[in-house]
């Protein structure tokens, strides 16, 4: 039985992070995540995924600032100066949490999700990381609607292709 392919009824994050955790466990890799805008949601669907316990070391809810700085070694000049809704910030969360971890890939999200701007950042602002052995890309995906579910959802949706994306091989 694989645990790659899409199956019936299950919702796309699910299909994800099934496709991910193969690809991770095929290649003798591990991920954690840094999460902020999505809360722990993209660590919850990481580990409903079978065969996470192969892979997935676990993840950091960095919602304030501090922790981000503290536990993350976000540059906190970047944070004073860009706020905490920023690409670099994504890009550091993911690599600060990759090399707590001592994970292959560490996988970040920050935004604004609402219902009010956030660092005046309007609502809807998603930047997404992962860093892995080939360095560190960002993305920034474009949710479906403002609500801060639909934008949540959209989040790890995307951090889930990007990582998937990064472990397939060129074509």
């Amino acid at each position: 039985m694989s645990t790659g392919g899409p199956r019936p009824g299950l919702p796309d994050s699910a299909v994800l992070a099934r496709q991910v955790t193969a690809a991770l466990a095929a290649a003798g890799h591990t991920v954690a995540t840094a999460e902020s805008l999505t809360a722990g949601r993209l660590a919850a669907v990481l580990a409903d995924a079978p065969g996470a316990g192969g892979v997935f070391l676990g993840g950091v809810v960095a919602y304030a600032t501090e922790v981000k700085a503290d536990l993350l070694h976000v540059d906190r000049a970047l944070l004073a100066d860009q706020g905490t809704v920023h690409p670099e910030v994504a890009a550091q969360m993911a690599e600060g949490v990759r090399a707590r971890t001592r994970a292959t890939y560490g996988l970040a999200t920050t935004g604004a999700a609402g219902p009010a701007p956030h660092d005046g950042r309007p609502v809807g602002t998603v930047h997404i990381a992962v860093s892995g052995p080939g360095g560190t890309r960002t993305a920034r995906p474009e949710p479906p609607t403002d609500r801060p579910d639909d934008i949540r959802a959209a989040a790890v949706d995307a951090a889930l292709r990007l990582l998937r994306d990064r472990l397939r091989p060129p074509d």
